[in-house]
């Protein structure tokens, strides 16, 4: 799709597939025959740019044909290069950082004034943790008791131009975190057992953030923890070796 395309985030896209795997397969209350069915959880993807991989497992669950997906960033498609609310089961339209949690946690609230009882998911960007918005967003769940709210962090270590830690660095980010009163869990964002455990870990009355360590480029030999691959794309060589390597990845599991 990004070779397709000529787009990027391919980088970002891959250290999140298997967090969205976990949480179509495993964990969220959706029916993709009814996307927009009221008692469904919602699943915010906030850190937009890496849209590709959430439309893949839309598509793959039955949100829309598969075949569609070839129409990604092409003039009038709806499957815009940041995530659009125009897809059938994407909650809100992302792209600008920092966006993506506010909105969630104000869902959350909501459904704990209707007594509803769905939950809300927001997938993040380590980079994304830069915005003061978060930490407001953080401030306001934690005060408000939202238990039906889990935050999931895609803490792959690089954002656009270099590493997290000489952009702007989180650590202590779990203590961080603790200090504005969630639940915290660390885990390997890969592993897909992990990953469900962690994030069914929540604590009555918090918030519950899961810190998922990724890799930037997972399954990709030449991609993965390389910061370039944040904006670039494949060329024909590359995407033939990618899928190479992807196909090969699948065959040792």
């Amino acid at each position: 799709m990004v070779h397709r395309a000529r787009a990027s985030h391919i980088g970002s896209a891959l250290s999140i597939a298997d967090i969205l795997a976990v949480l179509y397969a495993r964990v969220l209350r959706f029916d993709p025959a009814q996307p927009a069915a009221p008692d469904r959880d919602r699943f915010v993807l906030s850190k937009g740019h890496a849209c590709v991989a959430l439309y893949a497992a839309l598509a793959e669950i039955g949100c829309f044909p598969v075949k569609e997906l070839d129409e990604y960033g092409q003039d009038f498609s709806r499957l815009m290069n940041h995530v659009s609310h125009h897809v059938p089961g994407v909650e809100f339209s992302t792209g600008s950082l920092g966006h993506g949690l506010p909105f969630a946690a104000g869902k959350a609230l909501a459904g704990k004034i209707a007594k509803q009882p769905w939950q809300v998911f927001v997938l993040l960007s380590d980079g994304e943790m830069d915005e003061g918005s978060n930490w407001e967003a953080l401030m306001f769940a934690a005060h408000h008791g939202l238990d039906n709210l889990t935050a999931i962090i895609d803490y792959n270590k690089l954002q656009s131009l270099d590493t997290v830690d000489n952009t702007l660095g989180l650590e202590p980010l779990r203590e961080k975190l603790a200090a504005f009163n969630w639940s915290v869990v660390e885990a390997d964002g890969h592993d897909h057992d992990a990953l469900e455990s962690a994030i069914g870990s929540g604590s009555p009355g918090l918030p519950l953030v899961v810190i998922a360590h990724t890799v930037k480029g997972k399954g990709v030999s030449f991609m993965e923890n390389e910061v370039l691959w944040h904006y670039r794309n494949p060329d024909d060589g590359l995407l033939d070796r990618a899928l190479k390597d992807i196909a090969g990845s699948q065959r040792d599991a």
